[in-house]
C-alpha cells in the first residue's frame, strides 16, 4: 500500500515537473512599437515552429520605452527575458546589474567573429565586457531627390553657381551646397530636413555625427574627461555646420525628427532629407512616397579632413538578469544569430549586423537603400553609454538647441556651457 502511494505521488510529482517545464517554454522580448519590432515577430514565429517555444515581442511606443523598460528593471521584475534596448543603456543597465553578462556567449559562439565590429562595439560592450547581441542595425543617412539633381536646367544653374557638377555630395561643402541651392522659400522647396527633436536623442544624434564627421569626438569615454574636447575647435566648427544646415530647412523646423523628415521627403518640399535607415523602406514605398522612383540613398558624407561617420540607430537583444527563463533565452540567442536565420531577419526587413549577410551582393541589391546602409554600418559612432547618459543627454539638448534653431549665442559659447555641465555630471 505505501509503495502504491509512493509511487502515485511520484507521478504528481513527475506531472508537476512536467507542467512547469511546458510554463517555462515561452519567452517575451520587450521592444518599442515600430515595424522592426512586427517584423521579429514573424521571425520568432519560426522559432516557435522549430523548438515549440513561443515567443512573444511586446511594445510599448517610443514615447514611454525607456521609462518603462527601467520602471521594470528597477523593480527587478520579470516580465520580460529580453529587451531590445537602446545602446546608450549599457552603462545604467550593466552597472545596475538589470543584464546578464553575454561575454562568454559572444565568444564561444564566436559573434565576435561573425558580426561587424563596430556593431559589436557599440550595441553590446560596455566595461569590457558584452551586454547585448546586436539585433537591428542601424545608422544615420540621406534620402535625395533624383529628378531634382538630375534635372538639367538645375544641374546647369548649379554649375554655373558653384563650380562642379550637381550630384551625391562628395563631402559636407556640397552638401551645404546642395542644400543652399534648392532653398527656394518662394517655391516652396527647402535644402535639407534635419534632426531637431529635444524630446530624446534626436537632435543630439544628428549634432554627434557632424562633429564624428568633422573629427571631434564627445569627450574621454574612458577617463570621462570633457574639457577641451567637447568644446574643441573642430568641434565648434561642426556646430556651426549644423546652424548653417538647419537655415535650409523649411519654415518653424524646431522640433522634427523621423515622422516629420519623411514627410518632409514625401510632400516634396525638399531636396534632400536626413534620417535612420529603420525608416526608409516608407520612402521606398509607392504607396507611401510619390517620388519613390525617383529617391536615392546615400551615406552621411565626409567631413573636411576626410573623416567619415554616421550616428548609429538600432538596438541590441540583451537577457534580463531577473528572467526566470535564463537558460532558454540563451537557447534563442544562439538560435537568432545563425546564418540562415540572419538572412532571415534581413528578408523580412530587419537590419542585420552578420558580417555575411551585410556584404553578400543578395543584400546589397535586395533595396534601393541597402548599400548605403552597408556602407554607413561601418562607420558608425554612438554616443556616452555612461550610467549617467541621460542626464547628459537632455543637457545637450537644453545646450545647443537655442543655438541650433535660433542662431542664439555662439557655437563657442554653447559648447563651453555643455562642457560645464558634462564635467559636474560625470564628477570631473
Amino acid at each position: 500500500m505505501r509503495k502504491s502511494t509512493m509511487s502515485i505521488l511520484a507521478g504528481v510529482g513527475l506531472m508537476l515537473t512536467s507542467s512547469t517545464s511546458v510554463l517555462a517554454q515561452e519567452l517575451t522580448i520587450f521592444w518599442a512599437e515600430w515595424d522592426p519590432a512586427n517584423y521579429l515577430q514573424e521571425l520568432v514565429n519560426e522559432y516557435e515552429a522549430e523548438t515549440g517555444v513561443k515567443v512573444t515581442v511586446e511594445t510599448t511606443p517610443w514615447s514611454d520605452f525607456q521609462t518603462k523598460t527601467f520602471a521594470e528593471l528597477n523593480a527587478k521584475g520579470d516580465a520580460y527575458d529580453m529587451v531590445v534596448g537602446d545602446s546608450q543603456w549599457l552603462g545604467a543597465a550593466s552597472t545596475g546589474g538589470h543584464y546578464v553578462d553575454l561575454s562568454s556567449f559572444i565568444t564561444e559562439n564566436g559573434v565576435d567573429k561573425s558580426f561587424v565590429p563596430a556593431t559589436l562595439q557599440y550595441y553590446s560592450q560596455y566595461d569590457g565586457k558584452y551586454w547585448s547581441i546586436p539585433l537591428e542595425g542601424d545608422a544615420n543617412g540621406w534620402a535625395y531627390r533624383k529628378d531634382w539633381f538630375e534635372d538639367p536646367t538645375e544641374m546647369a544653374n548649379f554649375k554655373a553657381k558653384y563650380g562642379y557638377d550637381l550630384a551625391v555630395p562628395k563631402n559636407y561643402k556640397e552638401l551645404t551646397d546642395i542644400a543652399e541651392f534648392f532653398t527656394r522659400p518662394a517655391e516652396n522647396k527647402y535644402g535639407v530636413a534635419l534632426y531637431t527633436q529635444t524630446s530624446y536623442d534626436a537632435m543630439a544624434m544628428g549634432v554627434e555625427q557632424t562633429i564624428f564627421t568633422w573629427g571631434g569626438e564627445l569627450g574621454n569615454y574612458e577617463t570621462g574627461e570633457v574639457d577641451g574636447i567637447i568644446n574643441s575647435p573642430s568641434n565648434v566648427q561642426a556646430l556651426e555646420a549644423y546652424r548653417k544646415l538647419y537655415t535650409f530647412t523649411p519654415p518653424s523646423w524646431t522640433q522634427a525628427f523621423f515622422v516629420e523628415n519623411n514627410q518632409a521627403f514625401t510632400e516634396g518640399l525638399v531636396a534632400m532629407a536626413m534620417n535612420y535607415f529603420a525608416f526608409f523602406p516608407a520612402l521606398a514605398n509607392e504607396s507611401t512616397n510619390p517620388h519613390a522612383a525617383n529617391t536615392g540613398y546615400f551615406a552621411n558624407p565626409p567631413g573636411p579632413n576626410g573623416n567619415q561617420h554616421a550616428a548609429l540607430g538600432g538596438q541590441g537583444i540583451s537577457i534580463i538578469s531577473y528572467s526566470e527563463n535564463q537558460e532558454e533565452a540563451m537557447k534563442f540567442l544562439q538560435w537568432f544569430i545563425r546564418d540562415d536565420v540572419q538572412q532571415k531577419w534581413a528578408d523580412l526587413g530587419g537590419y542585420t549586423c552578420s558580417a555575411a549577410v551585410l556584404n553578400s551582393e543578395g543584400f546589397l541589391n535586395a533595396t534601393p537603400y541597402n548599400r548605403a546602409f552597408a556602407d554607413s554600418m561601418k562607420i558608425v559612432k554612438d554616443f556616452w553609454a555612461v550610467p549617467v547618459f541621460a542626464d547628459m543627454l537632455f543637457q545637450m539638448n537644453d545646450r545647443l538647441h537655442p543655438y541650433i534653431t535660433t542662431g542664439e549665442g555662439s557655437a563657442q559659447a554653447t559648447l563651453d556651457g555643455l562642457a560645464e555641465d558634462w564635467k559636474k555630471t560625470l564628477g570631473n
